[in-house]
C-alpha cells in the first residue's frame, strides 16, 4: 500500500517538529539575520521532503531527500 500522504513520513514530521522547535528557541534573539536564516533552513527540511514526494519519480524523490538533509 506505501505511504498516500507526505504528512504521514516519520522524517517530515520529525523536521515538522524542528522546525517549531527552533521557532520557539529563537524567538526572542536579537540577532534578526541569523534567527530568520536558521528558521527558513529548519522550514526547508519539510518543505522538500514534501516536495519531493510530491514528484513523479523515485530518483527525484531521492534528490529531494538529498537537498533536505544538505
Amino acid at each position: 500500500m506505501g505511504i498516500q500522504r507526505f504528512e504521514d513520513i516519520i522524517g517530515w514530521q520529525k523536521a515538522q517538529d524542528l522546525a517549531v522547535d527552533i521557532y520557539r528557541i529563537f524567538q526572542h534573539s536579537k540577532d534578526f539575520g541569523f534567527r530568520d536564516q536558521i528558521c527558513r533552513a529548519a522550514v526547508s527540511v519539510s518543505n522538500n521532503i514534501a516536495e519531493g514526494f510530491d514528484r513523479s519519480s523515485d530518483s527525484d524523490f531521492c534528490r529531494f531527500l538529498y537537498i533536505a538533509i544538505a
